[in-house]
């Protein structure tokens, strides 16, 4: 039988692992904060721009059903869009995040319709941003997980050039903390992009969630704690290159 000691430890243990990750938590766009999703509160209620999610764990596998937005691929039950130009920024916020090593990669994909009726493992996904290892080595260098360890924030600007719709935005960051263990966070939210641009990426810039990765890529299955990684200074982000509009 648990006694109160022993309720209190495992308490604890749970405070502890979710401080340990992190989960994007809102967004400004045009000058507005948009209240993102509280995974640990009642669904009941919440109305946001960001897809629904239940916690700041990680997924362990570059195929699970739940990487395209940490979910069942759909849209909350009174869920919103934002309205942001093309050529804007958008700036997504966390309130804690401590892994410092591995990739911060941010997604775009056109929905074909309305965003809220569409499941996001149905989609085709392109990349607008990513940072990788931006100095260093891969055993002891700067990565653009540190830079949201620093900030808790990261922004990126949705492309000028890119065709008005409704979208949703994808913030990843890859975990390579523990060797040849990956943790992959990711959350969405949805977008309604306006403006003049006429252009949508195509071929290699497409991907799948799943199906954009796998667990042997070489930007995936990494140990930065091996003897050649304290000489390593290139790492390959994984997923499509970046679509810049051009």
């Amino acid at each position: 039988m648990f006694n109160f000691a022993s309720i209190a430890l495992l308490a604890s243990f749970f405070v502890s692992q979710a401080a340990a990750h992190g989960g994007v938590i809102s967004y400004v766009i045009g000058g507005t904060t948009y209240q993102g999703w509280q995974p640990y509160n009642s669904p009941n209620g919440q109305s946001s721009i960001e897809r629904p999610y239940s916690s700041f764990d990680p997924i362990l596998s570059a195929t699970a059903s739940t990487i395209s937005c940490n979910n069942n691929g759909q849209a909350g039950p009174s869920q919103l869009s934002a309205t942001v130009a093309a050529g804007s920024k958008v700036t997504a916020k966390w309130s804690q995040w401590t892994h410092a090593e591995g990739p911060v990669m941010v997604y775009m994909a056109k929905c074909p319709g309305s965003c809220t009726s569409a499941n996001s493992a149905s989609l085709q996904w392109f990349k607008i941003d990513e940072a990788g290892l931006l100095s260093g080595t891969l055993a002891k260098g700067q990565w653009g997980n540190g830079i949201i360890m620093q900030k808790l924030e990261w922004t990126s600007t949705i492309p000028a050039s890119l065709a008005p719709g409704e979208y949703l935005i994808r913030h990843e960051l890859l975990a390579l903390h523990q060797a040849n263990t990956p943790q992959f966070y990711p959350e969405c939210a949805q977008l309604i992009v306006t403006g003049s641009g006429n252009k949508t990426p195509s071929g290699s810039y497409l991907a799948s969630f799943p199906g954009a990765y796998k667990q042997s890529d070489p930007g995936v299955n990494v140990n930065i704690y091996t003897q050649e990684a304290q000489t390593i200074t290139t790492y390959k982000v994984p997923g499509p290159p970046v679509w810049t509009g051009a």
